[in-house]
């Protein structure tokens, strides 16, 4: 396994200078997101369209419109952004005066709400408001002679939970309509899906119409059920996957960042607008309303229903007409961040792209062959990718209709049939590993790195794992500081490094790999960095995985710590080498918090926990007699950007340390602990390209 010459080494940034403590390991809130600032990004303008199935697809003329029916206008929760006011007709009326307001003696008005005409509608969608807010708004008729009395005053709610909004923009084309409002509130429908799924602190804009013509005029052309129009922006290819690594927070980001590339497939990524901002990348909207692009531009896309297709905008939807909302969903992921490089001019990939794969192991950017959607290195095939030109490269395979998975992303959808993005779906698992987070996903149980003694001197070492060719590096340090260097064995594909411990006792520590996919456990016993054997351990339940290894019976024997991220339970199996003993549940951990490493803190002959919280970067020491919580302190607060991934004792003390990791620039620090208390803090040396402390 070992190589010639160590070419790891030149690229070594040696850190040993001590940082003060007051500017590195204070406790430090964390902010709004920061936009980071670039003058480098050019806009671009791409449009989508959607199909209608086949067999039995139907053929609609485009210069035709369908006649508007007046549905019911079913109930539209309120968003962060806004709310649909409705009420009911009055007989005779011409047309209707809206206002709105914060105060429900109407002593002032929300700006655009004081008697705007809405036309013969009976519902409108009041949008550009402010989250966790009371509305009151009222309704009077008109009818040729004027005006006539107020209706009774109405009360809503915006939403107040903070994170994405989508601020819609109805375009003349559905506001001039007699249905404009069952349109408008299936939009709304479709925001709030989208709102409660995704939890980034980011605007995005979006111009909806209903038309049979494209924003700048051109007629859509033949089968065309839907249209998206959307900006994207050429990133170099290590800025968008550092801000891709540096936002990650849960399990699914995790599993795909340690899928990506080691090194570029092409110079630049090209994210949408809004995708690029959720990874916190200047690249505002930049669309105007007839689909071109440049600087003042108030969108990030334009999502257009075909006004000649049969579309209902209630459900359940009639065997003959199309699912409005299911449509309005597939072009708003369009505009928010779906699509491949097929599509684009240029061999410039997408996000998306990073997760496209043929088989195990082999990545297919290309129209030949099958592709498939996966985050787990093509192990498990979450949906396939369309491969016929006459749709889009970046939808799922679509079958004939009625479709068995009527996904939203098919390339093309049927009559009669519905569905939704959920946290589960193809679409929300591709939204989360793009970059954007969603809040009912598996929460990350943090990044891991392996840190043990592999050269016998008592001090800790790294374990380096490179995510492009799956190999392993050992660096050797005396405290922080680099002293050499061997590359150790080539994890298979498919195998993640989940620890290492002296599983054999032979005085040298073992890897401890685990398979999401299958569940498998395998035990790689090392000398130093050569593989000399290996043997299966136990496979664990499904949705759980191994999380650490240690002695927590007193045995001297590496055991299991398991963890199911969905209950946020912890279990502890024992072990004799590879072989199960006996097993019992650990404690549960609280919500928002993750295991990062485990050791014995306060030095009572017993394995505590250690654990991080993400959102505002605490740690805690959880203290445990075998498997039993006995208590609970605080450790020191991480700065922004930075995650605590392994403990070890690195300054001989007797006391575990925290080694804390920084994925956008690969820096390393070590920070000296007494318990739970930090007493000093330095770095450590700063990794090489393509190389990481974390991930597979």
């Amino acid at each position: 396994m070992r190589r010639p010459g160590f070419p790891i080494i030149s690229s070594i940034v040696f850190g040993g200078v001590a940082l003060g403590l007051a500017a590195f390991a204070g406790n430090i809130s964390l902010p709004e997101r920061d936009i980071v600032p670039s003058t480098s990004f050019r806009p671009g303008a791409a449009t989508h369209q959607t199909r209608a199935g086949s067999p039995g697809a139907l053929q609609f003329p485009n210069a035709n419109e369908v006649p508007a029916g007046i549905e019911t206008v079913l109930a539209a929760p309120p968003t962060r952004s806004s709310f649909m006011a409705t009420w009911d007709s009055v007989s005779g009326a011409k047309g209707y005066l809206v206002d709105v307001s914060t105060s429900n003696s109407f002593s002032s008005y929300v700006d655009g709400y004081h008697d705007l005409d809405v036309g013969n509608v009976h519902g409108r969608a009041v949008t550009g408001l402010t989250a966790g807010t009371n509305y009151y708004y009222r309704v009077r008729a008109y009818e040729a002679t004027g005006p006539g009395r107020y209706s009774q005053v109405m009360s809503v709610t915006t939403v107040p939970t903070v994170g994405l909004i989508i601020h819609a923009t109805f375009d003349s084309s559905i506001t001039g309509r007699p249905n404009a409002a069952a349109i408008e509130a299936m939009i709304n429908r479709a925001i709030s899906i989208y709102e409660s799924l995704l939890s980034d602190p980011i605007t995005i804009q979006i111009l909806f119409r209903y038309s049979t013509t494209a924003p700048d005029g051109t007629p859509l052309g033949q089968g065309t059920i839907s249209q998206s129009n959307w900006v994207f922006y050429g990133v170099p290819w290590s800025s968008f996957i550092n801000a891709l690594r540096a936002d990650a927070k849960t399990s699914n980001d995790n599993l795909a960042n340690a899928s990506l590339p080691g090194s570029a497939l092409s110079a630049n990524i090209k994210p949408a607008s809004a995708n690029g901002r959720a990874v916190a990348l200047n690249t505002p909207p930049a669309m105007f309303a007839n689909g071109t692009v440049g600087n003042g531009g108030p969108y990030d896309g334009i999502v257009t229903l075909n006004s000649a297709v049969p579309f209902q905008f209630t459900r359940p939807v009639s065997v003959s007409n199309y699912d409005a909302q299911r449509s309005t969903e597939h072009e708003m992921d369009e505009v928010i961040g779906f699509g491949s490089r097929l599509n684009i001019s240029g061999n410039d990939l997408r996000p998306q792209d990073l997760f496209s794969w043929s088989s195990p192991g082999v990545r297919n950017l290309t129209s030949s062959g099958s592709r498939y959607f996966s985050i787990n290195s093509g192990g498990t095939i979450i949906a396939y990718f369309n491969q016929n030109s006459s749709g889009d490269f970046g939808d799922w395979l679509s079958p004939a209709c009625p479709q068995v998975h009527p996904y939203v992303q098919n390339a093309s959808i049927c009559t009669g049939q519905s569905s939704d993005v959920t946290a589960t779906s193809p679409e929300g698992v591709n939204l989360d590993v793009i970059g954007y987070d969603l809040v009912s996903a598996p929460q990350t149980t943090a990044a891991r790195a392996a840190v043990a003694d592999f050269n016998g001197d008592g001090k800790p070492d790294y374990v380096l794992r490179n995510a492009g060719s799956r190999q392993t590096a050992l660096w050797y340090l005396n405290n922080n500081i680099f002293v050499g260097a061997a590359y150790g064995p080539t994890l298979p594909a498919g195998w993640g490094l989940a620890g290492v411990a002296d599983f054999n006792r032979d005085s040298h520590p073992d890897y401890g790999l685990f398979n999401p996919v299958t569940d498998g456990t395998w035990i790689w016993y090392l000398s130093g960095p050569t593989f000399i054997g290996n043997a299966y351990g136990p496979n664990v339940p499904s949705g759980w995985e191994l999380a650490a290894t240690g002695d927590f019976n007193g045995d001297a024997s590496p055991d299991y710590v398991l963890y199911r991220a969905s209950t946020r339970q912890t279990a502890i199996w024992y072990l004799n080498n590879n072989v199960f003993v006996s097993g019992g549940y650990g404690p549960t951990l609280p919500t928002g918090w993750s295991l990062i490493g485990v050791a014995d803190f306060n030095g009572d002959g017993h394995t505590d926990y250690a654990l991080f919280n993400s959102s505002n970067g605490q740690t805690a020491i959880w203290h445990l007699s075998g498997r039993t919580f006995l208590s609970g302190a605080f450790g020191p607060t991480v700065p922004t950007g930075w995650a605590p991934v392994a403990t070890a004792d690195f300054n001989g003390d007797g006391n575990p340390d925290y080694v804390l990791y920084r994925a956008s620039t690969r820096q390393t620090a070590i920070w000296y602990l007494n318990n739970n208390v930090l007493v000093g803090a330095t770095y450590g040396p700063t990794l090489p390209t393509g190389w990481s402390l974390v991930g597979q």
